[in-house]
């Protein structure tokens, strides 16, 4: 149940992301172009490839949801980590192709092969409004990723956060402008264009520790081995292996009881770890407890 929730919670954040990165691509667009603002243009551009990459997460979420079947035993939850790959490669290409524009029409306007009048009041008036309403969706993505522990949903926030800073730069560069200093303007679009790269490689980076499958941090290891410790009959904990799989962690311990148990009893010892794991670990998918002599 709390797995079909955070799928749902998920996948409203995406479908928000969607409407809002669509109102937006189509508002600096326009906006950009009429208004004669490179910076603006730009993050329109942005906000374009952010519609059609949250298309891509949100098929590749609804595929993850597939329960497991014998190719994927623990399911498919790994999309998930694919699908931050694939944000990733659509802001880092979006910020290379922004950042060699702008520079190109930076140039052109110092050796005046190009004029511009400057960006007009509407500009400032969309810049202003994108920034408001990607602070509110980069806190609410935040909110959910955080909650439901979605690297998709984290990766589409820490993309908001990134636009939040680009609109800034690009506002910077719309107040120069109409100030006279044109060239600020697409100077600031590649300012945001080196932002949107940095934002990509982090998210790239994220994802694909998911799919090499690096191990989850020291203090999860504790909290198991703390719980396992206060299990009766428990007389060491000797091994702990976490793995992550999307969200989930797959847990695999080894512990040591009494040499002088039978089989069956030392059987139950291990079920009451397997229990105690599943009672208090979140995200748990998978449980194997191995048990021997303790001291073995």
């Amino acid at each position: 149940m709390r797995a079909d929730a955070n799928d749902r919670k998920n996948l409203l954040a995406v479908n928000v992301s969607l409407a809002a990165n669509a109102l937006l691509a189509v508002l600096k667009t326009v906006v950009g172009v009429l208004g004669r603002s490179p910076a603006l243009l730009a993050d329109g551009v942005n906000s374009t490839s952010d519609v059609a990459y949250l298309l891509i997460v949100r098929i590749f979420m609804r595929l993850a949801r597939k329960p497991p079947d014998r190719e994927h035993p623990y399911g498919h939850r790994q999309l998930e980590s694919i699908a931050g790959i694939v944000v990733g490669a659509f802001v880092i290409t979006t910020a290379v192709a922004i950042f060699f524009s702008a520079v190109d029409h930076v140039f052109e306007l110092l050796t005046g092969r190009a004029e511009s009048a400057g960006a007009g009041a509407v500009v400032l008036a969309a810049a202003v409004f994108s920034i408001f309403l990607k602070v509110f969706l980069a806190i609410y993505c935040g909110r959910i990723g955080r909650k439901t522990e979605s690297l998709a949903v984290l990766a589409v926030a820490r993309d908001h956060q990134n636009d939040i800073f680009s609109i800034g730069t690009a506002t910077v560069g719309i107040l120069f402008s109409r100030a006279g200093y044109v060239w600020v303007d697409p100077a600031a679009a590649a300012m945001v264009a080196l932002v949107i790269l940095y934002t990509g490689v982090e998210i790239i980076r994220d994802s694909s520790a998911e799919l090499m499958n690096i191990l989850p941090g020291e203090p999860v290891r504790t909290r198991i081995r703390e719980l396992l410790e206060r299990v009766p009959d428990v007389q060491a904990v000797e091994e702990i292996r976490v793995h992550r799989f999307g969200p989930y962690l797959l847990v695999d311990v080894t512990i040591g009881v009494d040499g002088k148990l039978s089989v069956a009893e030392g059987d139950h010892i291990a079920s009451r770890v397997e229990q105690a794991m599943w009672d208090n670990i979140e995200y748990l998918r998978h449980v194997s407890v191995h048990y021997h002599p303790g001291g073995a």
